[in-house]
């Protein structure tokens, strides 16, 4: 198992005898730069790239790869989206559908299993969490998961809720990673560090506890200005420096929603 980092998603590489399994593929102007870190890996051709999520930086070498032989693989709904006009109102950002050649040829609802390279990679979809289409990716033998953005090691989650994201969601696949990892499992985030669970969990506990403290503060009437004027991520910035207001935004947007 390898991990890439750069300019958009972690990208996991699983290579072996078989082929190379590739999850996520960043932006499309950086494909020639990721073929060319593979190559110094192996020879073996891409094979299957599976994406977390629809995201631009999760997906936008997926024509390039899909050009060089690679079958893309992703949950229904991510297709579902690239197909079709976005607008992601968190970032006010109009995504237009993305060209059929990056579109995933293989799609699933529940789960999928891979068997290559000598290991069992189950792709489950998550409820959703930091979009509708998520996905988790379990190698097996290797003893590795990558979470895409149901996990970010880099700071707060961002939940898409334009995309069908939901608090909940972030916080029960956390538990669904943890509940089939151990002490010893490579956790690889869809940004920020490779991690364990450990750190999964202290991430976790962080985002239950602001978002209790949000739907608490909406409970009692306060404004979402009032809110994030109070701080309540506060506790947690040095180890999540990011993403901390649009998450709160996030769960004030959830809580008072009629």
């Amino acid at each position: 198992m390898h991990v890439l980092f750069g300019a958009g998603g972690n990208i996991g590489l699983s290579v072996g005898e078989d082929a190379v399994f590739v999850v996520d593929d960043q932006f499309a102007p950086l494909t020639p730069k990721i073929v060319a870190a593979i190559r110094t890996l192996t020879d073996k051709p891409v094979k299957f790239v599976l994406n977390t999520h629809w995201h631009g930086d999760h997906t936008g070498g997926n024509e390039n790869l899909g050009k060089a032989g690679a079958l893309i693989v992703a949950q229904d709904n991510v297709r579902k989206r690239m197909s079709t006009q976005q607008f992601m109102a968190a970032m006010n950002l109009r995504v237009e559908p993305s060209p059929e050649g990056a579109l995933p040829v293989v799609t699933f609802n529940c789960a999928v299993t891979f068997h290559i390279n000598g290991d069992s990679i189950v792709v489950t979809h998550v409820a959703p969490a930091h979009t509708d289409g998520d996905a988790v990716v379990h190698f097996v033998k290797a003893n590795v998961v990558h979470m895409g953005d149901a996990f970010n090691n880099a700071g707060f989650p961002f939940v898409d809720i334009s995309s069908g994201g939901v608090v909940q969601g972030i916080i029960s696949a956390a538990d669904a990673v943890y509940a089939m990892t151990n002490a010893s499992t490579r956790i690889i985030p869809g940004h920020g560090d490779v991690t364990d669970r450990a750190r999964l969990k202290v991430w976790r506990d962080a985002v239950v506890a602001v978002r209790d403290g949000v739907q608490r503060e909406a409970r009692a009437g306060r404004t979402i200005d009032q809110i994030l004027a109070l701080k309540l991520t506060a506790p947690y910035d040095a180890q999540w420096p990011a993403g901390q207001e649009r998450f709160v935004r996030a769960v004030y947007e959830e809580s008072t929603r009629r």
